[in-house]
């Protein structure tokens, strides 16, 4: 069996989405190592035990907490104190960690420094754009300032089927700082152009965040298929030198195969796509990383200089040559700066899309408010925020921001308490709204589109899965949700539920966990607001 996933990933877009584009109590399924499960503290609905007892989690463990945070009540509750693998719901803690710390109006405010002298429109000596760790740089920002984002991101493009594009320009912040460089009256800079990337140290995560950030540090390359035997339309972005893409991707009939590799040189410049693609299907989307985020924003930012009119007589490729710069803070004459949405707007990219990087980025983000350059320096930030937001730190084990290393667990109290935090604060909607809402957007936009729940759960989702090569299976290492629930009179519950270690004998149902822990969680929904079973509508069926 070869897996779509090409080994274990760590995913936060729910494997209901999937499906849309292909195609607590006691249980007797999910038994601790620890003994039977405590009684729930409430009855809970048949139709969760059902799913429950499904044989795909024979071998698996149940999580489930529910709660009114205000009074306390425990509603239903499986292994709270347990450690479960969270997936990408830990991108709860990394996000409010770095959300506390700089504010959710906080805006990055990224310079571009003229150093030398200046003869009339001569520049002598060299401009120096300051990287401040900007997520988008404005390659997603909307004419309202707002952050677009698709359903399923294009950063997730090689591993799942149906990623699309945004349609803002990925070079639009850096065409900005062109526009504004020329508007000083600049027309040459008789020197070089340098990207002072010594932010941070790029830590040895994956993905890897880096002080600049160009399309999320990766080139688009969006395949159409055109006439049966004929090449495929080819379309890429951002295009900038020296990186250079070819394809041998022909177009089969309706009904072929659609299967596109690519491949790229040491250095990532040179990118190659192969394989074939069906007529009449949609457009295919891969992407392809860059190795070198400073050296080729230094080059994009040349080649925006030139589009504005502003010319530089230092050659447009090669390595950045941070080198040359004096000790920072770097001196000179501000001459441009882009700057990016409010810090809120990053959070809901981050929270709606699992949107990897951006929580990696997030340690970054604590570290450098302390003065350190070492990402590592996140963590003690993000422990002193919990520890006051009333948050048990020994609940939680976190190696990275985005829920991708084995190390990472966390208990559902955990979760709960993260949860809690936020409805005491001024901005508890802010955070609330930024989650994926059920049936309405981010990574539970396509699951209980018309079920009763739908925009009554607002949750983080979390998925860990890949191909089981000894068993020709699916491994499901972990799927969860977890976030808030509409209940009677308006009022929030927090929940958690989800599954480690479940298994699937196909993709069918693969997609089926993934349908199943957000039916349960529309479930809950439905019983907390007063309708058990669905109420008159009928039970809530994720679809």
């Amino acid at each position: 069996m070869r897996s779509p996933l090409r080994g274990w990933r760590v995913l936060g877009i729910v494997t209901a989405v999937l499906a849309a584009l292909t195609g607590t109590t006691t249980t007797t399924a999910a038994r601790a190592t620890t003994g039977p499960p405590p009684a729930p503290h409430g009855p809970l609905d048949p139709a969760i035990t059902a799913i429950m007892d499904k044989p795909a989690y024979a071998h698996a463990q149940w999580g489930l907490l529910e709660t009114d945070p205000e009074t306390g009540r425990v509603f239903h509750s499986m292994y709270p104190h347990q450690f479960f693998i969270p997936g990408s719901a830990e991108k709860l803690f990394s996000v409010s960690g770095a959300w506390d710390t700089l504010g959710g109006d906080h805006r990055f405010t990224t310079p571009v420094q003229a150093l030398g002298t200046r003869r009339g429109s001569v520049l002598r000596g060299s401009l120096v754009l300051v990287a401040q760790g900007d997520l988008t740089m404005g390659g997603r920002t909307k004419p309202d300032g707002t952050v677009d984002f698709t359903t399923i991101d294009h950063t997730y493009a090689n591993d799942i089927p149906g990623a699309t594009l945004t349609p803002e320009d990925p070079l639009a912040g850096l065409d900005s700082l062109a526009r504004q460089v020329r508007a000083t009256g600049i027309t040459e800079v008789n020197g070089d152009v340098v990207v002072d990337d010594r932010l941070f140290a790029r830590p040895d995560l994956d993905p890897r965040p880096s002080p600049l950030i160009v399309n999320d540090n990766v080139i688009d390359l969006l395949t159409t298929p055109t006439s049966p035997g004929e090449p495929a339309e080819l379309l890429w972005r951002p295009q900038v030198a020296p990186y250079r893409v070819t394809s041998t991707v022909r177009t089969v009939p309706a009904g072929g195969t659609t299967d596109i590799q690519v491949s790229a040189s040491a250095d990532g410049t040179r990118i190659t796509l192969s394989g074939t693609v069906a007529a009449g299907s949609p457009p295919v989307l891969r992407i392809s990383p860059v190795n070198d985020p400073s050296a080729f924003g230094r080059t994009a930012l040349i080649e925006a200089l030139a589009r504005a009119g502003v010319r530089v007589t230092a050659a447009p490729t090669g390595p950045n040559p941070v080198s040359s710069l004096p000790p920072a803070p770097v001196g000179g004459q501000r001459v441009a700066a882009y700057v990016s949405p409010v810090y809120a707007e990053y959070a809901k990219l981050i929270l709606k899309v699992s949107h990897n990087l951006g929580a990696n980025l997030a340690l970054c983000t604590m570290a450098t408010a302390t003065g350190s350059r070492d990402c590592e320096d996140g963590f003690p930030v993000l422990r002193s925020f919990l520890q006051r937001a009333d948050v048990d730190p020994t609940q939680i084990q976190l190696a990275d921001g985005r829920g991708g290393d084995p190390v990472d667990r966390a208990t559902p109290v955990a979760l709960h308490q993260i949860l809690r935090h936020w409805l005491r604060t001024p901005e508890a909607d802010r955070f609330r709204t930024a989650l994926p809402i059920l049936g309405v957007d981010g990574s539970l936009a396509l699951s209980c589109t018309a079920c009763p729940a739908k925009g009554k759960v607002f949750a983080k989702t979390g998925t860990v899965a890949g191909g089981d090569a000894l068993n020709q299976r699916y491994g499901v290492g972990a799927q969860t949700l977890a976030g808030y629930l509409v209940a009677r009179h308006g009022r929030l519950h927090t929940f958690f539920v989800g599954v480690n270690g479940a298994s699937a004998a196909n993709v069918d149902g693969l997609l089926e966990i993934g349908d199943d822990v957000n039916t349960i969680a529309a479930l809950l929904q439905q019983q907390a607001a007063g309708h058990p079973h669905g109420g008159p509508h009928g039970g809530p069926r994720a679809s």
